[in-house]
């Protein structure tokens, strides 16, 4: 399959096939999430038991995911696409008629091995279908299904809870499914086959160990007390040593899974350094923003999801006039506008108080979502600008284990900070109620309302402290986050621009 033709054919069909493959793995990562609580009683499951249903999911697909490559080489994209396709439709039935806890883990575990591949195999596919001047729009598009997944995940699961069952959160998959199999079945061509290609046991099981191994840390962390844990240590000291005996396989092997050749690449390694930041910036605010609006602002779930979507609503606009604008603009211009209104957005971000107005909400977001598509949209295409083309299944399995690895971090580390800043902040406050305080004296309503003499007086008073508390942590947490936008900026600066053809 060549990149360099302009008349693939059925171009637009086999495109909404790799896009609804994209978007039911994206949709996975965060559907679930909201009927969790429901699950909970149908799977007799505990409150930390069920946490297993998202930690197996991603697990599974970060380990599964560094050798989609490889896999692709030996069995065929064809082959190996309609085959992970299928297994994730079965899976998501599975899961959906799960009786239990141990079976719905299973299934889960099923689903996230299954998963790995579909969204690096679906930009594989549409970055060979088409040619290298409608490169951006083809990443504007699949950029759109990677990010909308994130996005919509929450709302449509809170929605199919509600109005159906938990349960309808894995069925939905069913249509999208078959309609993408039968579609690549039809139009999707092949790809030749390696029979004889080894596959390297021992770099692809040091490289597991320290992706689940850090995917578990990270999971955990908060929940265990981090380094305080034996669970925890155990789990960081793997990883390390997962990683490196990875590295130094991967440069005394003969032949290992994942090329060199790869990381020689100037503007793929830079891009996947760049990634890491923006992605542990980009997706962790969706974990911040929804618990935010629900608990600090009284929204209700369904309401909270449809107040953040201008934020996808930016986001897809932003990648498509990216696409259009980097045929005049240097693509590294259109990224460091982008990552300077995320800082600007973000810092905004930390001055919200709950009862701030919705118009001025969604416009910020809006603008936050803007600044994603300007940065995703650009960096997708410019990390394979100068990439040869047998490259490409490793380096787009490389660039989703950098997506979800950089989620991962992002989430795990503001929620840490969030716990953190919290408890000092409600220190802080604390240390100011005196019987000195003016407001707490006299016959003032506030007086009354907050005795801290009275039970319930100062079982009041520590909620609104808790509250604000709350409220003051994440605000440091998105001016913190502002701040990661500085080195993703200094990246740019190693990445080469237009004269960096592409290698066939």
């Amino acid at each position: 399959m060549s990149s360099t033709h302009d008349t693939v054919p059925h171009r637009a069909l086999l495109t909404g096939c790799a896009m609804m493959a994209t978007m039911m793995q994206a949709l996975d990562t965060s559907i679930a999430n909201v009927a969790l609580p429901y699950m909970r009683g149908s799977l007799s499951a505990s409150e930390q038991e069920i946490t297993w249903v998202l930690t197996s999911y991603v697990i599974a697909a970060a380990i599964m995911t560094a050798p989609v490559g490889w896999l692709a080489v030996r069995f065929g994209r064809k082959r190996l696409f309609i085959s992970c396709l299928v297994g994730f439709t079965i899976a998501s039935m599975l899961c959906g008629a799960a009786q239990n806890l141990d079976q719905m883990v299973a299934f889960r575990l099923m689903q996230g091995m299954c998963g790995a591949a579909l969204v690096p195999l679906s930009q594989a596919t549409m970055l060979d279908i088409y040619p290298f001047s409608k490169r951006a729009f083809a990443m504007a598009i699949f950029s759109s299904g990677v990010m909308a997944g994130p996005i919509l995940g929450p709302e449509l699961g809170g929605y199919l809870t509600q109005a159906y069952s938990w349960r309808y959160v894995f069925y939905v998959n069913l249509p999208f499914g078959v309609l993408a199999v039968i579609g690549l079945v039809l139009f999707m061509p092949r790809t030749p086959l390696r029979p004889d290609l080894r596959f390297d046991w021992r770099g692809f099981a040091v490289l597991a160990l320290g992706v689940g191994c850090l995917q578990l840390m990270l999971d955990r962390g908060q929940e265990q007390g981090w380094f305080g844990s034996r669970e925890i240590v155990i789990e960081a000291t793997l990883a390390g040593l997962g990683f490196f005996l990875f590295v130094v396989h991967m440069f005394t092997a003969e032949r290992p899974f994942l090329p060199v050749a790869v990381f020689r690449d100037r503007n793929f390694a830079a891009s996947m350094l760049l990634l890491l930041c923006a992605v542990s910036v980009m997706l962790s605010t969706s974990a911040l923003l929804a618990p935010y609006l629900e608990r600090l602002a009284d929204y209700p779930v369904r309401t909270a999801g449809f107040a953040l979507s201008p934020r996808g609503i930016g986001t897809m606009s932003a990648m498509f006039f990216a696409s259009w604008l980097s045929k005049y603009v240097d693509q590294r211009k259109i990224m460091a506008a982008g990552l300077i209104l995320l800082g600007v957005m973000l810092y905004s971000i930390g001055y919200w108080t709950p009862d701030i107005g919705q118009a001025q909400m969604m416009l910020t977001l809006m603008g936050q979502g803007f600044a994603v598509g300007l940065v995703f949209n650009p960096l997708t295409v410019i990390a394979f600008v100068s990439l040869p083309a047998r490259l490409r299944g490793d380096a787009t399995a490389l660039q989703a284990l950098t997506r979800n690895l950089g989620q991962a971090i992002g989430i795990s580390v503001t929620t840490f900070m969030l716990a953190r800043s919290e408890q000092t902040s409600h220190a802080d406050l604390a240390a100011r109620i005196t019987p000195f305080d003016r407001l707490l004296q006299g016959a003032s309503p506030m007086a009354r309302f907050y005795d801290p003499v009275t039970r319930h007086g100062a079982q009041l008073l520590n909620a609104e402290i808790n509250r604000q508390a709350e409220i003051i942590a994440y605000n440091n947490d998105f001016h913190a986050m502002a701040f990661v936008v500085i080195p993703a900026l200094l990246m740019l600066f190693l990445l080469r621009g237009r004269d960096a053809q592409p290698a066939e």
